[in-house]
């Protein structure tokens, strides 16, 4: 058979089984989209690949078929979605909002304007928007992993979302060059090639075949943990009590640029089992919120103490550990609520309060008549 009439052929047993197996993934995902953001975003995300897998198809997309267009559209947008993904995945603090809808809206637009007109500008500016979402995906897959206590995650950060931004890039780059050579045979045959070997990689890690954890971070069901040993049990309460001296007693979370790797040659453990030791016993999923939880608890107790009323607020946030006063500022206010002008109000106020009701002494005082 003629290499001319196999290629097609091949391209569309490719495309197909990608499109069978993100499917799959995208329905397994959205099914936990009520309890995790990462699902949603993720589950969306391969919706729009197995659209651009459609509209990049020669087969269909060279007829330019009536219904294409809405397929079309789902893709121009599939670089924003892998943005609001990788956020959903690595920020711990991230929440679902209708604000997300507007980078997959500009991008979506921006695209279409391309598609409508043919404006060389408008192009360029469409191809330059895919490639700085591109760039915060890399950036955000990177930003805070030397923090992130949960292993699966960190590896999740390094082999997935930085290898489906290095393939959007390349596609982009792909798409850029004249002549269009995304849709001549050989290239459109290796790009559903190289879909089709992702999706199954994607499908090993979200279905557990690979040993590892799954795709997105879900909440962990609540069941009873296997009992540990109890040598393991032991040595785990000596490592908390040795953690919990060098944060409290020693006031460690002062030190400035204190990172995970210091924290473990102090107390000289590896580094993996200091991340294992304060993600599964103390609960915490990154290494800041943990160094924060004490900054902020040393910041209150001096915010509440009357002698430090007339304490600028900046030095009571570079004394607890913080670079500058505005982390300080937002992480305050996400933990309690209030500012720390506010916090500092209420509390002083309920100090002066306890202290005129408190009863004086009678001593010294002459008895009644």
């Amino acid at each position: 058979m003629p290499t001319s009439s196999l290629l097609p052929m091949v391209d569309a047993a490719c495309r197909g089984g990608a499109i069978a197996l993100f499917a799959l993934l995208a329905a397994l995902m959205l099914r936990q989209s009520q309890r995790s953001p990462a699902a949603f975003y993720g589950g969306l995300s391969l919706i729009s690949v197995i659209a651009y897998l459609i509209n990049s198809w020669p087969a269909i997309f060279l007829r330019h078929p009536p219904w294409l267009v809405p397929i079309m559209l789902l893709a121009m947008g599939t670089q924003a979605l892998l943005y609001l993904f990788a956020r959903a995945c690595f920020d711990d603090d991230f929440r679902r909002s209708w604000r997300d809808a507007l980078p997959w809206l500009g991008l979506v637009g921006l695209g279409f304007w391309c598609a409508c007109t043919g404006a060389a500008v408008i192009c360029r500016s469409f191809q330059a928007a895919q490639l700085l979402f591109i760039a915060l995906i890399i950036h955000q897959a990177l930003r805070g992993r030397g923090a992130d206590l949960i292993e699966g995650r960190r590896r999740f950060r390094m082999v997935l979302v930085i290898a489906a931004a290095a393939y959007c890039l390349f596609i982009v780059l792909l798409e850029t060059a004249e002549q269009s050579p995304i849709f001549a045979a050989p290239v459109s045959t290796g790009n559903a090639a190289g879909l089709l070997a992702f999706s199954f990689a994607l499908a090993l890690a979200d279905l557990g075949l690979s040993g590892r954890s799954g795709l997105v971070p879900m909440p962990a069901p609540r069941r009873a943990a296997p009992a540990d040993p109890p040598e393991s049990n032991a040595q785990e309460a000596a490592l908390l009590e040795r953690l919990r001296r060098v944060m409290e007693a020693e006031k460690a979370y002062r030190e400035e640029g204190l990172a995970i790797a210091g924290l473990a040659a102090r107390l000289e453990l590896p580094e993996y089992r200091l991340r294992r030791l304060i993600n599964q016993r103390l609960g915490h999923r990154n290494f800041s919120s943990f160094i924060n939880g004490y900054r902020l608890a040393d910041a209150r107790s001096a915010l509440a103490d009357p002698a430090q009323a007339e304490v600028p607020i900046v030095t009571i946030a570079l004394d607890a550990g913080f670079q500058s006063l505005g982390p300080f500022n937002r992480a305050f206010k996400a933990a309690t609520g209030m500012t720390p002008t506010d916090y500092r109000r209420q509390q002083l106020e309920h100090a002066e309060k306890a202290e005129s009701a408190s009863p004086s002494s009678e001593i010294g005082k002459p008895f009644p008549a």
